[in-house]
This record gives C-alpha cells, sequence and structure tokens, in this order.
C-alpha cells in the first residue's frame, strides 16, 4: 500500500470514534425529545440563547435555512399577485386598543414603550435612569402582530372599489412576551411574515384566506417535505379578532402537534374599528372586507423536529443551504490540486444546475471531523476523493437520510447527484407522511382518549359537541387541544365523546407545542 492510502485508512478508522464523539453531544430522541431538540440546534449552529431574557441569536447557517425559506414564500406570494411592503415596529397604545378583541387578545404578551430618554443617575456613576421628564404622552406598543397600525394606514388609501383589493405583506419581526420560551418554537421576539390584504366582499376575502391556505401547505408538503392537516380552529383557539381561522397542522416526530400557518378571515372588524370604508360600484359605502396571515421562525423548529434524527440535523434538498459538501482526502498541496483540477468541471456543471456545493480543502481540520460536521448539519449529500478514487475514477457519495454511501464514476457523478437529491426530498416526505397516517386514528369515547394521549403519541380524531366548556374541559383534563376542524372531514353522524350531544364531524386532539 501506498502512503496515500495508509494515511485515508488511519484516517477512516477514526471516523466511527469521531461519530461516537459527535453523537454523544446529541441526546436521544427517545429518552430526552426536549433536550435532543435544543442539541440538534446546538451541534448543527443554529442559535442560541441571547443576552436578552427569551430571546435569540440565529446563527449564521440557522439563517441561511431561514433565508431559503423566506425566498421561496416571497417568491410564491408574489407570483398570487401580492407586494411587500413595511410598517413600523411601534403602534400607538389607542390604535391598539381600537379592536377590542385583538387587544384584549394580546395584552398580556405586549411589551410597552412609556419613555423616550435615560441620563445620568447622578447618584451612580456610569449608571443609566430613565429621564422622568421624557415620559411619552401616546404610550407604544411594540408590535405583536401590525393589524392596528396598517389598517390605521389603509384607511388612508381606501376610498373607492377601485383602490381594491390591496395584497401586502411584510417581512418583519414581532414582540411578545413569553414566560417559557424555546428556541425557534416560542421566543418574545420573532421573525415571520404578515399578509394584511383588503377587499370588497366577503367571498373576496374569504377566498383570499383559503388562497394563502393552500401556499402555506404547498410550501410544507412540498419544500419542508413535512405533511399537514388544512383546517379550521375552534371559536376558542382562533386568532383575536377573527372570525374564522385556517391552520396547517404538522405531526412531530414525538407525535405532538405544531401549529405551521395560519391564515385569518377578519370578517369586517378591523374595518369598522378603524372606520375603513368605500365607495362601491353604485357609489354606496360599505366597510371593507379583511384578512390578515403568517408563518414565522417557528418553521424552523418544524424543520428541525420533522426529520433529524441522533446524529443531528436533517435537511430536505429544497432548503438546505448547502446541497453537496465535497471532502477532499489529501496529503500535501500536489494530492489537493490533482484533486481540485479533476472535481472543477463536476462542481462547475453542479453549479449550473443550481446545486449549491461546498468543496472543503480545509487542512486544519481531518477528514473524519468534516464527515461528522456536515452529518451534524444535515448536509443532503456527501462526496469523499482521495488519490486512489482519481486512480479508479470514481468518488464516494453519501446521502444524508439514509446513510447508504456507493462509489460513483466520476463521468456518471452529476446525473446522480441531480437524481439523488430529488429522491432525498421524496424520501423524507413520504417518511414523514408514513408516520403522520400511522399515528393518526379514530376515537370513539372519551376514556378511550384519555387512555391514548397518556399511551401513544399522535392525532386523534373525535367527535365533540361545538361548545367552548367542552374543549375546555378536555383540555384542563388530558393536556390536549382541539388543533382543527379538518376542512376535508366527512361528514358522519356522532356524538360527542363527553355529553353525548349530537356532531357531524370529528376534529383532532393532540398534544401540541
Amino acid at each position: 500500500m501506498d502512503e496515500t492510502y495508509n494515511y485515508i485508512c488511519f484516517d477512516l478508522r477514526k471516523l466511527q470514534k469521531l461519530y461516537q464523539k459527535m453523537a454523544q453531544k446529541i441526546s436521544s430522541r427517545k429518552d430526552d425529545y426536549s433536550k435532543w431538540y435544543l442539541d440538534i440546534i446546538k451541534t448543527a449552529d443554529l442559535a442560541e440563547n441571547s443576552e436578552v431574557r427569551g430571546c435569540m441569536v440565529i446563527k449564521p447557517y440557522g439563517f441561511a435555512i431561514w433565508e431559503k425559506m423566506k425566498a421561496q414564500l416571497d417568491t410564491m406570494f408574489k407570483e398570487t399577485g401580492h407586494q411587500n411592503a413595511y410598517f413600523p415596529l411601534f403602534v400607538p397604545k389607542r390604535l391598539f386598543e381600537a379592536e377590542e378583541k385583538n387587544a384584549e387578545g394580546f395584552a398580556k404578551e405586549c411589551a410597552v414603550v412609556t419613555h423616550y430618554r435615560l441620563k445620568a443617575d447622578p447618584n451612580n456613576k456610569g449608571k443609566l435612569i430613565v429621564d422622568p421628564d421624557a415620559k411619552l404622552e401616546d404610550e407604544l406598543v411594540v408590535r405583536p402582530t401590525s393589524e392596528a397600525i396598517i389598517w390605521s394606514t389603509y384607511k388612508k388609501w381606501i376610498q373607492s372599489y377601485r383602490d381594491l383589493p390591496i395584497l401586502i405583506n411584510q417581512w418583519a419581526n414581532v414582540v411578545r412576551w413569553e414566560m417559557r420560551t424555546r428556541l425557534f418554537l416560542r421566543t418574545a421576539e420573532f421573525l415571520w411574515q404578515e399578509g394584511h390584504t383588503a377587499h370588497a366582499s366577503k367571498t373576496e376575502a374569504i377566498t383570499e384566506s383559503e388562497l394563502i391556505l393552500d401556499i402555506y401547505a404547498k410550501f410544507a408538503e412540498e419544500f419542508m417535505a413535512m405533511p399537514v392537516v388544512r383546517g379550521v380552529k375552534s371559536e376558542s383557539e382562533r386568532f383575536a379578532g377573527a372570525e374564522e381561522t385556517y391552520t396547517i397542522e404538522a405531526m412531530m416526530q414525538d407525535g405532538k402537534a405544531l401549529q405551521s400557518g395560519t391564515s385569518h378571515f377578519l370578517g369586517q372588524n378591523f374595518a369598522k374599528a378603524f372606520d375603513v370604508k368605500f365607495s362601491d360600484k353604485e357609489g354606496k359605502l360599505d366597510h371593507v372586507w379583511a384578512t390578515s396571515w403568517g408563518v414565522s421562525t417557528r418553521l424552523m423548529g418544524a424543520l428541525i423536529m420533522s426529520h433529524s434524527d441522533d446524529l443531528g440535523l436533517v435537511l430536505p434538498p429544497k432548503l438546505a443551504p448547502i446541497h453537496v459538501a465535497i471532502v477532499p482526502i489529501f496529503k500535501g498541496e500536489e494530492q489537493l490540486a490533482e484533486i481540485k483540477e479533476k472535481l472543477d468541471p463536476i462542481i462547475s456543471e453542479l453549479r449550473k444546475a443550481d446545486i449549491s456545493v461546498k468543496f472543503d480543502d480545509d487542512d486544519q481540520k481531518r477528514p473524519g471531523w468534516k464527515f461528522a460536521e456536515y452529518e451534524a448539519k444535515g448536509v443532503p449529500v456527501r462526496l469523499a476523493v482521495g488519490a486512489r478514487d482519481l486512480a479508479n475514477n470514481q468518488i464516494e457519495v453519501a446521502r444524508r437520510d439514509t446513510q447508504e454511501k456507493a462509489s460513483i464514476s466520476l463521468d456518471n457523478v452529476v446525473e446522480h447527484i441531480k437524481t439523488l437529491l430529488e429522491d432525498i426530498q421524496e424520501n423524507l416526505y413520504s417518511t414523514a407522511k408514513n408516520r403522520h397516517t400511522s399515528n393518526t386514528q379514530k376515537v370513539e369515547s372519551y376514556d378511550e382518549l384519555k387512555e391514548k394521549l397518556n399511551s401513544e403519541p399522535g392525532f386523534f380524531l373525535a367527535h365533540w359537541d361545538g361548545t367552548i366548556e367542552t374543549e375546555e374541559k378536555i383540555q384542563k383534563e388530558t393536556k390536549a387541544t382541539i388543533r382543527c376542524i379538518p376542512l376535508d372531514a366527512e361528514e358522519e353522524e356522532g356524538k360527542c365523546i363527553v355529553t353525548g350531544k349530537p356532531s357531524k364531524k370529528r376534529v383532532i386532539f393532540a398534544k401540541a407545542y
């Protein structure tokens, strides 16, 4: 054996130990799902807690994934006629109070600005205190959502039916002062998009709400490889100020539900609160019909929990910042130059096909360390090539989702990777879909629901009498909530599992994040 081969074998013998070392940083999903989730975020270098309680720093790799999500959603919104705009972070409290249900719904989570200046503390050098002379006459709410500031603006924009519809989206941050936080899933400040549209009729507004729900579901399933249930929320779970809330609900690997996007039909509630009227074609004045909708960095949490394993993050190719990581195995600049020369045309072909490639020639890290790093970061495909591989005109191809490896001819590797990325995307979705289907079941009694919620993961379809009282009783006694009333649910004669009252549709009960 030549020196290069000995080097490669020595390094690969260390690979198992490196994998074990990396795996030790990640808790088992089965043993401690919550810790496993946080370990994935840390090991994949996605985000970390900040100095501000409940807020996070999204690190470059995590933000790169969010940028991929944002770009795709932005394209889908614009393809359906929506435009981006931006509205202020601060909402005058008097405006926020205008729509009573909305104000009451968010009141406990609001951060409020009462002063606009600090000054040096005369009794404690180097410290600052709030200047009592700088109190705001009109206190400001840091936006938990933007309906109030946007509808006060729309009043200026809308006079006639000719001004409608208004189809506006904004990418922004919001603040909701959560007491219990978890990276990506629930933080005091988070990133999101929020759409706010104005229409001339109820029918148009409902159609818009349903259109956005379909966009969210398509994005979740086709790009995140995450199956979802489309449905409507029960009255107590609706967005504050909405007449109807549409939702997509996803099942995580532990069987819990994650609300992954909502679209709200607001009726004329906000138009009436802010006196936004338009003149129709006959000259008659009427209040405008409204919608609002949004998804947030919570989708990052959904992505992590939908596909990852005990080795780290697993990413669907359509949202992966790096599709292919190439790890050259070399000793000395001469071998590295040979590998580069052979692979440069292949890298160029991949990039022409919109496949992002990282050629990792960092000589400060061993190949085994790089293998473990890219595995932890969820890079869909990893290539490894050394001098003997070049001599044999082949390269090792490893796929992240199944851990399978194969030696592929360098002549065929580009087409192989194109096909492989498509297969990985499809496999992640089908795996998640099978899990979703196998963990969704009907229950016929309250005792059965309670027993299954305590012993099995998943979604449970049961009859409910439609009352808030029954819903609250179930939640109090089981910690499960009605996730949604599925839009595709068939009507069937049944009885509420608690009260025995008539019911025509089953709803989904589940424990949730």
